[in-house]
């Protein structure tokens, strides 16, 4: 079991000007601004569960990193958080 980022609209102040998840998410495109909610949003088949964005989201506390079922590819919201892959995981191979 891997993990994603899930962005908490009600925490995430992106049209306030902060991007910070989006610069440091090591994946191209994988944390964009919706342009319709003015707030971050992850596309979760690119996200590789670096734990990142999380870390520099920690004061506002807008991301949560959620498991994914590995046979099924869904996403546990709710479920509890697995081991955070490190980046030589994440991005080995």
């Amino acid at each position: 079991m891997y993990n994603i980022a899930w962005v908490d609209n009600e925490k995430c102040i992106a049209e306030k000007g902060c991007r910070l998840c989006i610069m440091y998410c090591p994946e191209a495109d994988c944390i964009m601004l919706d342009e319709s909610t003015t707030k971050a949003i992850v596309i979760e088949p690119r996200c590789k569960g670096c734990d990142l964005c999380k870390v520099v989201c920690s004061t506002h506390n807008a991301i949560t990193m959620f498991p994914v079922d590995a046979t099924t590819g869904k996403v546990i919201k709710g479920g509890k958080e697995s081991e955070t892959a490190g980046l030589g995981q994440a991005y080995a191979g």
